[in-house]
């Protein structure tokens, strides 16, 4: 990896505000990087994961906390609706609007502990596959693993790095009992996620063995207090917590969540899952502050090393951040 083209090139991708171009940066250098050299870095070495990890490495010793540090696991679509489409540019289905979009999506584990976020660790979804559609009667692409699967792969690649973190945080998508398993089990952490309103729970061990299970929905729960409950395929008890909040539009939310860590009280628990909103936070200055969606790229190599770059990019402002004190959004206003 050629490391100093790599900050140059992020360097670049925080100052523009236009589209980012190798003739771009060329000319922004006076020539003394020339159009051509750019272009063989972004298409020579695939930048992945392990890599990441190399660069963010001794930011995340300098902070990491066993006790208060956690990883957040989510994706984001980047939307390409013009773009060719490709194993990588292609169609994924957007639970925050309901359909499918055309774009890139990206896995993300951001490691946050005080005041810092660091991505530690990220997956492309390629899909490289072709199946056969009955109920649309039409062939659609498909990737070889799910992105339940790559979040266990990341989960386990963050513990071969011993990076120091107590509890896992996600969203609704990734609450399988495989995942829960995997944290708990496997890896020896806590989690915290939310169930979907039917998801099946038994009140007891004795119940859970009898097969008697309830939906969530169905409970009555007192918002405030914790119950402790058994999922069905998870043989470890679970504590079950009822949030109702006031939406934007002046409606009332539910929010189930559970927790592997028996110890927490409701106030603990629901503070510590607060924290996920830090990886919206991320995805909003991935594409806002680090041009992740501003190169015009062709190839799925030059794409998938720019989604690399942007998110160094976000790491080299979250540096600036604890630096001066200053965010993101108000970094970039200087620039």
């Amino acid at each position: 990896m050629n490391t100093d083209l790599l900050e140059l090139y992020t360097d670049y991708l925080i100052s523009a505000f236009s589209y980012t171009t190798a003739t771009g940066l060329s000319k922004m250098t006076g020539g003394a990087v020339s159009h051509d050299k750019i272009t063989r870095f972004l298409s020579e070495q695939e930048l992945d994961s392990p890599k990441l990890w190399r660069l963010v490495k001794p930011l995340v010793r300098e902070s990491e906390d066993k006790d208060s540090g956690v990883l957040i696991i989510d994706d984001t679509i980047e939307e390409k609706p013009y773009t060719d489409e490709s194993e990588l540019v292609c169609w994924h289905y957007d639970h925050s609007k309901g359909r499918n979009v055309k774009g890139i999506n990206l896995l993300s584990t951001l490691y946050q502990v005080g005041e810092v976020s660091i991505p530690v660790a990220l997956e492309l979804v390629k899909k490289t596959e072709w199946v056969f559609n009955e109920k649309k009667d039409r062939w659609q692409r498909k990737s070889p693993r799910t992105k339940n699967e790559l979040y266990r792969q990341m989960l386990k690649a963050c513990q071969k790095n011993r990076i120091e973190f107590r509890y896992v945080l996600n969203d609704v998508w990734y609450a399988s009992s495989e995942n829960m398993r995997c944290v708990k089990e496997e890896l020896k952490k806590e989690f915290i996620m939310p169930l979907k309103a039917n998801r099946k729970v038994a009140l007891s061990l004795e119940e859970k063995k009898r097969g008697e299970y309830e939906q969530v929905g169905s409970l009555e729960l007192e918002p405030g207090t914790v119950r402790e409950v058994y999922v069905e395929q998870v043989e470890f008890p679970l504590l079950l917590v009822k949030q109702v909040f006031k939406n934007e539009d002046g409606s009332e939310g539910v929010l189930y969540l559970v927790s592997s860590d028996v110890t927490l009280d409701y106030e603990r628990l629901t503070t510590i899952y607060q924290r996920r909103w830090k990886v919206e936070e991320y995805h909003k200055s991935l594409k806002s502050n680090a041009a992740l969606a501003k190169s015009p790229t062709k190839t799925i190599r030059t794409q998938s090393n720019h989604v690399f770059a942007a998110i160094y990019a976000f790491v080299k402002l979250e540096r600036l951040k604890l630096a001066t004190k200053t965010n993101h959004f108000a970094l970039r206003s200087r620039m």
